[in-house]
C-alpha cells in the first residue's frame, strides 16, 4: 500500500526538550567554573535569571492564550546563557530585564520558539550593555583566585573579599601586562560568568559534540577566522581566541538551530561573517568586545544565507533568471 505523507520521512528520538537538557548539561562545567572564580553570587545571579525568564514565558503565553512551552526547556536554555553573559558584579534587578528583554520581546513577541530572528539571549546583553555601560563592564574576581592585582575592594565588614579587575582584551588594547595563557584557559582573569573558564567551556562543548547537538564546522570557521585577521594584524591570535565571548559564543550561540542557517555551506558563510565582524570590532571599534554584535548581525542575514545556499532538490536544477 503505498502511502503519501509530507516531510521529514526520516525521524529519530530527538527533541526540543532533549536537545535543550543537553545544551543545559553542557553549561554546568561553566556554572561550577565560575562560582569557584567568582564566589557564590554566580548561583544567585544564574537563578535570578533563569527564574524569571521561566516565569516570563509562562506568563507571556497565557496571556496569548497559546499552548504552554516551557516545558520545552529553551527558556531556561535562554536564562542561562543570559547568566553567562552577565558579570558576576551585575545589581540584581538587571538580570530581571535582561530576562524580560529576552523572553517577552525578543522571542515572544515574535512568535515564540523557532520564531525568533536573532539569539534572546544576546540580544538582551546588547541592549543591557548600552542602556547600563557601568554595571555591565564591572569585573571582579575574589582575592584569594587572583595571582596579582592593584585594585581591591572590600566587604562591608572591611574583609577583602573581591579584586577589581579588567578583561583580557581591555589590557590587550591598553598595552598591560596580560595575564598567563594557562590563567587564561582556566579562568583566572576578569569577564561574564560564562566566558572566563576556557577549560570548563571546552568540556561542555565536547559534550554537544558527542551528543551530535552541534558539528564542527561553525565553531572552527568562526575561531579560526577570529584567529588569522587578528594574527595578520600583528597581534596575539591566542590571546584573541582564549580571551573574553569567543569560545562561548562559537560553541554554544553561534551554533543556535534557530538563528544559524542549517546548511553546510550557509554555516560556513554564517561563522566566516561572525569572524570577520569580531575581528574588525576587537581591532578597530571603541569596544573592546565583539562576538555579541557580530553574531547578532548575522542572525539578521540567516534567510538570505540560506535562500543563497540553498540545495537543489533531487532530480531538479537551478534557477537561472533569463
Amino acid at each position: 500500500m503505498l502511502q503519501v505523507s509530507s516531510s521529514p520521512h526520516i525521524r529519530d528520538s530527538a527533541t526540543t526538550q532533549r536537545l535543550m537538557l543537553d545544551v543545559v548539561i553542557a553549561l554546568l562545567p561553566a556554572i561550577l567554573a565560575s562560582t569557584w572564580i567568582f564566589g557564590w553570587r554566580v548561583l544567585l545571579v544564574t537563578g535570578l535569571t533563569t527564574g524569571t525568564a521561566v516565569l516570563f514565558e509562562y506568563l507571556s503565553r497565557r496571556l496569548m492564550k497559546r499552548y504552554n512551552s516551557i516545558g520545552d526547556m529553551s527558556a531556561l536554555v535562554t536564562g542561562l546563557l543570559l547568566a553567562m553573559n552577565l558579570p558576576p558584579t551585575i545589581p540584581l534587578w538587571i538580570p530581571v530585564v535582561g530576562s524580560f528583554i529576552a523572553i517577552i520581546i525578543v522571542k515572544q513577541f515574535f512568535g515564540g520558539i523557532g520564531q525568533n530572528f536573532m539569539n534572546p539571549a544576546l540580544a538582551a546583553r546588547v541592549i543591557l550593555m548600552l542602556s547600563f555601560p557601568a554595571a555591565m563592564t564591572r569585573w571582579a574576581i575574589l582575592a584569594d583566585r587572583a595571582r596579582s592585582a592593584t585594585t581591591v575592594v572590600a566587604d562591608q565588614a572591611g574583609r577583602l573579599d573581591l579584586i577589581a579587575t579588567a578583561t583580557p582584551l581591555y589590557i590587550m588594547q591598553n598595552q598591560g601586562d596580560m595575564p598567563s595563557y594557562l590563567d587564561m584557559f582556566i579562568g583566572i582573569k576578569g569577564g561574564c560568568i560564562g566566558e572566563v573558564s576556557v577549560l570548563a567551556l571546552l568540556i561542555g562543548a565536547v559534550y554537544l559534540i558527542v551528543r551530535k547537538v552541534i558539528n564542527l564546522w561553525v565553531p572552527l570557521t568562526y575561531i579560526g577566522t577570529v584567529a588569522v585577521i587578528t594574527a595578520l594584524a600583528g597581534q596575539d591570535p591566542l590571546y584573541h581566541v582564549l580571551s573574553a565571548g569567543l569560545i562561548i559564543g562559537a560553541f554554544f550561540m553561534a551554533t543556535d538551530y534557530v538563528t544559524a542557517p542549517v546548511t553546510r555551506n550557509g554555516q560556513i558563510i554564517f561563522a566566516l561573517g561572525c569572524g570577520i565582524i569580531t575581528a574588525l570590532i576587537r581591532l578597530f571599534g571603541s569596544m573592546t568586545e565583539g562576538v555579541s554584535f557580530a553574531i547578532l548581525l548575522m542572525n539578521l542575514l540567516t534567510p538570505h544565507i540560506e535562500k543563497l545556499t540553498r540545495p537543489v532538490p533531487f532530480g531538479g536544477r537551478k534557477y537561472v533568471k533569463g
